[in-house]
């Protein structure tokens, strides 16, 4: 009964069988390989356009690094108040981009509005040297709350964005289960939305350490190698990222990991909701966010059940829970079984 993180799985079948294949050979160190090209080209394949594409080992350093090639002195980015890049990466971005400054934008459900985006913005006006500048927004696809921003939000934030000359990255550590969610194209759901550099996640999808920062916007990209490399991030055999990323990307296995998931989560909540359990939010991918007492909380971790706390920071979320009540974050992945959520339901109870 783990639904603590898709993160705690190992690599899915057709991925290490992947890196078993091209472990038996020696190949060019530093990204000249083989498959590191052949990847490379399968990536603007998917996008449906050339796409400048590096593979990375983290999420965090995929996200920093994405934000320093939009750096500028005094360079502000604009993201949700309960993102990644916010909360979890202990000051990364703002390491890697020199000093640039993270500017928390609130928003229900963990997604930012282009009116939200807009007031924001307002904090850091143009040509005033003591503010600095506005270079980037950041939105997270899936969000932090499991939400997604659909096409049309993407665009008229990106709107938003356009209106002060400044990039949009999307931070993709769930973008294949957001994908399948809302039955669209890479293309659609990035740069067709405005999307300039994509932070491409598949370790939360069946990989094992395979991150890419995906540039659509070729003349940010530029120079990028040298962010990669300073970072540390240029691994000598990264012929085993694209390893990953082979098997991963072939068959379409990428889009039935996710789909996997997200029916997985939305089973789990079905499963709650017909016990009278609430959720906090809808469930459009793979985390579930139900309420429940602190009793039931602890009955089920002594059951085996690996879920957690979820720290609930929308004022109107809060105000509607009881003293003993608790936000749980559960989270379902490619390895989730129906047995697993069968088993979670009836340790559950009524």
């Amino acid at each position: 009964m783990n639904f603590a993180s898709d993160n705690w799985f190992g690599a899915s079948q057709p991925v290490m069988e992947t890196l078993a294949r091209h472990n038996l050979k020696a190949a060019p160190a530093y990204g000249a390989d083989a498959v590191t090209e052949s990847v490379t080209q399968r990536f603007s394949d998917i996008f449906e356009r050339e796409v400048s594409v590096f593979f990375v080992g983290t999420g965090s350093v995929a996200n920093a690094l994405a934000l320093a090639a939009y750096a500028r002195p005094g360079g502000a980015v604009f993201c949700h108040r309960e993102s990644h890049i916010n909360v979890d990466e202990c000051n990364c971005p703002e390491f890697m981009s020199s000093g640039s400054k993270l500017i928390p934008v609130p928003g229900h459900g963990g997604k930012i509005t282009p009116a939200g985006l807009r007031e924001a913005l307002e904090s850091v006006p143009p040509n005033i040297v003591h503010h600095g500048q506005a270079v980037a927004v950041s939105i997270t696809q899936a969000t932090e709350s499991g939400t997604i921003y659909s096409v049309d939000e993407i665009a008229k934030i990106k709107a938003a964005a356009s209106a002060r000359s400044i990039a949009l990255h999307m931070d993709g550590a769930r973008f294949a289960n957001a994908l399948v969610s809302l039955n669209t194209s890479p293309a659609d759901m990035t740069w067709k939305s405005g999307v300039d550099v994509l932070s491409f996640g598949a370790t939360k999808n069946g990989c094992w350490c395979a991150e890419a920062v995906v540039f659509f916007d070729l003349e940010a990209a530029r120079g990028f190698e040298y962010h990669r490399k300073r970072a540390g991030h240029l691994f000598s055999k990264s012929r085993f990222i694209a390893a990953q990323f082979e098997g991963y990307l072939e068959n379409d296995h990428w889009l039935k990991n996710a789909r996997h998931a997200n029916e997985m989560a939305l089973l789990l909540a079905e499963g709650l909701r017909a016990k009278g359990v609430r959720t906090v939010w809808p469930v459009e991918a793979n985390e579930v966010f139900p309420i429940m007492d602190r009793q039931r909380f602890t009955k089920l971790q002594a059951a085996g059940a690996m879920i957690y706390e979820w720290p609930l920071r929308e004022d109107a979320i809060q105000s509607e829970l009881s003293a003993d009540e608790l936000c749980i974050r559960m989270v379902t992945s490619f390895a989730t079984t129906v047995e697993d959520v069968a088993r979670f339901l009836d340790a559950y109870g009524e």
